[in-house]
């Protein structure tokens, strides 16, 4: 018979051997890892270093008599994180040039967007909890909301909601100063405006029907027209009446075209994604001394400015508005006659910020709208502006990216004078080679010849001044009665 131990086998003394543990289900692999990083990817997630918030409480106070608090909201569906990131970056420069103060921002990571609510009801609550503790008056997504998802999200968080559509649209219509801009800018706000009209409780019917509408007589009795309905019906009247003015002006804006046409002067267009330098250039290369703001769409109107090449050939050089990832395709439509300056030019140059954190993003961004306004085929020039603000690393990762480019700084000078001689170099060449003597008194042929063909050669002899030039055939065609024959 065996006796009992007098203590517990599984006591033992801190220096006992050990043994391995018997394998068992606490070995098998953690699964939760995953489910961290699913649920992590989901969630809300907060983006730093965009808060515009003064740090000055008086100053603070002051701004909140004139600005707008803002929460950011976007959604990310393809590309990187830092793709998400500059993209709220972007849409926290646009509230800033909106007059607005960005207190947070945030993103979540979604196949697509929640089509009730954009972002999912959970963190549509969660972002009503932001916008509280915040003090928020406005939210901001980064994307275009259908009329339901805004609904939806104004019911929840209790606040003004705004896509980056209407936050663009806004920005335009503050910067628009020409009749043509501001008639361009009321067609885009229209069109974005008519599918989101929204109607409540009383304010849906304007006239009675039935009994009620008593002794109005024939065309009152019914339900009459509702508020909603009034509304869509002026708009589209509206509308209707922007087209027609804006027909006009297309037509006074190709006429002014085709006069420049006549008289065979190249044009050159400056293209490129809003705040890259297009007007700095323009008045680095003529001394325009057009508006230069550092600002996002500060120029909606085009301005047109005579310009000469090194060989003393004229032309014209066109300062456009400017592009943005997910430009409205309401502003492309709106926009069409004035974009049609860059589809009609000889030459385009595209402006690209060097400095940017992603101008090869630019760039496609940019290309999408040529694209559609029918410029992709236009002869380009890429311009990369701003090398003073850029490291010598930036440098030369963008050159391998972009070998063909012209390397400028608006600001210093630097590289402009070599942007002159590329552009008389790729402008469009007289093709009729003429040998005349212009007699003394015909001055002003010889003063076309120089500013629209390209002068060759020049001798004065006694019968008037000779000239060897390349034309274009209608100038050749006014200067036969002066040909002599070639020596």
């Amino acid at each position: 018979m065996t006796t009992a131990p007098d203590h517990d086998p599984s006591e033992r003394p801190l220096d006992a051997p050990t043994s391995p543990a018997p394998t068992g289900q606490w070995d098998e692999p953690d699964d939760t890892t995953g489910s961290y990083a699913l649920e992590a990817r989901g969630a809300l997630r907060r983006v730093a270093g965009l808060s515009t918030e003064l740090a000055d409480v008086t100053e603070v106070e002051y701004r909140q008599l004139r600005l707008e608090r803002v929460v950011l909201v976007g959604v990310w569906t393809e590309g990187t994180q830092a793709d998400a990131d500059r993209s709220l970056a972007e849409l926290a420069a646009l509230a800033e040039t909106a007059g607005s103060q960005v207190l947070e921002a945030v993103s979540q990571r979604r196949d697509k967007p929640d089509a009730a609510t954009y972002v999912g009801s959970g963190k549509a609550n969660e972002v009503r909890d932001i916008v509280a503790a915040t003090g928020a008056d406005t939210v901001i997504c980064d994307g275009e909301l259908t009329p339901g998802q805004l609904n939806q999200l104004e019911k929840i968080l209790k606040v003004k909601v705004v896509d980056r559509t209407a936050l663009i649209l806004d920005i335009f219509a503050q910067h628009a100063s020409s009749r043509e801009g501001k008639a361009q800018v009321e067609l885009a706000q229209m069109q974005y405006m008519l599918p989101r009209l929204r109607g409540w409780g009383e304010s849906l019917s304007r006239q009675a029907g039935g009994r009620v509408a008593g002794g109005g007589g024939i065309g009152t009795r019914g339900p009459g027209e509702t508020k909603i309905e009034t509304d869509r019906r002026r708009i589209r009247s509206r509308v209707s009446k922007l087209r027609r003015e804006i027909a006009g002006m297309a037509t006074a804006r190709a006429t002014q075209r085709s006069s420049r046409d006549r008289n065979a002067t190249p044009s050159v267009a400056i293209a490129g994604y809003t705040n890259a330098g297009k007007s700095s250039l323009l008045n680095a290369l003529t001394g325009a001394g057009v508006l230069v703001e550092n600002a996002l769409f500060a120029t909606l109107d085009p301005t047109v400015r005579r310009a000469q090449s090194p060989d003393g050939r004229e032309y014209t050089l066109t300062d456009t508005v400017g592009f943005v990832r997910h430009l409205p395709h309401q502003l492309v439509d709106a926009f069409r006659s004035t974009l049609e300056e860059v589809a009609a030019a000889d030459l385009l140059l595209h402006v690209v910020d060097g400095s940017d954190p992603d101008p090869l993003g630019q760039i496609d961004a940019v290309r999408v709208v040529l694209g559609e306004i029918d410029a992709a085929s236009v002869p380009e020039v890429i311009v990369v502006n701003k090398v003073d603000a850029m490291s010598e690393e930036d440098i030369l990762t963008l050159r391998r990216a972009l070998p063909g480019a012209v390397w400028v700084s608006a600001r210093t000078g630097t590289g402009i004078e070599g942007l002159r001689e590329l552009i008389a170099a790729r402008l469009p060449h007289p093709d009729v080679d003429v040998e005349i003597l212009v007699p003394y008194h015909r001055g002003d042929l010889v003063a076309r010849i120089h500013r629209d063909g390209e002068v060759l050669a020049e001798r004065h002899e006694d019968g008037g001044t000779r000239l060897s030039a390349r034309v274009d055939g209608g100038l050749a065609a006014a200067l036969e009665e002066f040909a002599v024959p070639v020596a």
